[in-house]
């Protein structure tokens, strides 16, 4: 009997299943790519067995074992993880023209420019997101210079309502959402930042994501601001205004944020934004974030803090999570947050062929935060293969 595959039905793989998207097919045609022989692990489907994954005109055909069919190309994936192309929903890579191609290579197959630019340099930020290889967008930083040292809204003249919104109008297109960085600067004014902020997201139906951990305002105050459909960035910096407790307890306006819908990203970086103790007490907490991100740049592969995505989640991985939640994290979770996203993160059959191909290494490898504490891991992802739109990426 023929079973056709579909999202209902391709569910609880385990290895040695071989469920088949047109069966026939595998025997009968051609394919321009297959991916052999990996570990496919896609939480969207709730699968995670060996596979080989199929690919023709730039879409998903297949996920079966042993596709005994041609193919114009083939990725031997033996011994390494197959999964949805990585989206990286809090990144800085539209900040120069080899960003997009740098984390490409590291498996990131989308992703959002978080803030990088305000209403002065936005246009700037949103050419570079047009001319990248993979699907990505912008966050228009609510201070109208978009991140400068001594704080973006410091000067709260800065946090200018009408300037962001016609730099948005203009850029509709491209702009997906408004970013507020509650930082040292902010002081006082962080309150009169967000609701600005939050205006401005309101006005044209947009998720607004809030930069915390070095407000003013508690982190109760501050998510008291946000809507549904809102994101706090860098859930891991530590206290003062971190959403634990003294006592290690995840705060009753953090959790009350989450049932309504308030999501929570890690955003890595390179400074204040993790700290070992604090991620801990969040991990032991049982607060799992929505989405992994990086707050990564081009030269993030000489910060140690960050290196790569695949760095990034393995710090889950090591210290919290099991893997399928950490690609889940990656790849579906993340494709829930922006509209152009809704069609990632999946290795479904019909979608978009992309693809992040990683290695699972064992041994001791150092995992630093932003304090510069060090500790050990015993597993780490490494970045292999990317697949994109069907087609393999370069090395960049």
């Amino acid at each position: 009997m023929e079973q056709k595959l579909n999202r209902r039905q391709f569910c609880s793989f385990t290895a040695g299943t071989a469920l088949f998207a047109r069966p026939l097919d595998l025997f009968a045609q051609s394919y321009d790519l297959i991916v052999r022989g990996g570990r496919v692990i896609d939480p969207s489907l709730n699968i995670d067995t060996i596979a080989d994954v199929a690919i023709t005109s730039g879409r998903i055909a297949a996920v079966s074992t042993n596709i005994r069919a041609n193919a114009t190309e083939g990725i031997d994936a033996t011994n390494r993880i197959v999964m949805p192309g990585l989206l990286d929903i809090h990144g800085h890579y539209a900040q120069d023209a080899q960003g997009p191609h740098i984390c490409l290579s590291d498996g990131v197959t989308g992703w959002v420019d978080a803030g990088s630019a305000g209403a002065d340099g936005i246009d700037e930020v949103v050419a570079i997101a047009r001319s990248a290889p993979q699907p990505a967008r912008v966050l228009i930083n609510i201070g109208r210079r978009g991140v400068i040292p001594e704080g973006d809204t410091a000067d709260l003249a800065l946090a200018d309502v009408e300037l962001a919104k016609a730099a948005i109008a203009r850029n509709r297109d491209y702009v997906v959402g408004v970013k507020a960085r509650m930082t040292n600067g902010v002081t006082a004014n962080d309150l009169v930042v967000i609701r600005r902020a939050q205006e401005v997201a309101s006005y044209f139906n947009l998720p607004l994501m809030i930069h915390m951990g070095q407000s003013e305002s508690t982190m109760g105050e501050l998510v008291a601001e946000l809507k549904p459909g809102d994101i706090v960035t860098h859930m891991y910096a530590p206290p003062p205004n971190a959403i634990i407790d003294d006592n290690g307890q995840i705060l009753p306006e953090v959790l009350a944020a989450r049932r309504r819908g308030i999501r929570f990203d890690v955003a890595n970086g390179r400074i204040d934004h993790l700290r070992w103790d604090t991620f801990d007490a969040i991990m032991a907490a049982g607060f799992w974030p929505d989405t992994i991100s990086t707050d990564g740049f081009s030269n993030s592969r000489s910060a140690p803090g960050v290196v790569d995505y695949p760095n990034v989640m393995s710090k889950l991985l090591n210290f919290g999570m099991p893997l399928d939640a950490v690609v889940a994290c990656g790849t579906v979770n993340a494709s829930r947050i922006f509209p152009f996203l809704r069609d990632k993160g999946t290795l479904n059959v019909g979608a978009q062929a992309d693809i992040a191909i990683l290695e699972l290494r064992q041994g001791n490898f150092d995992f630093v935060d932003n304090y510069e504490n060090v500790r050990i891991g015993t597993q780490r992802l490494f970045p292999f293969e990317t697949v994109l739109a069907g087609r393999r990426a370069p090395r960049a």
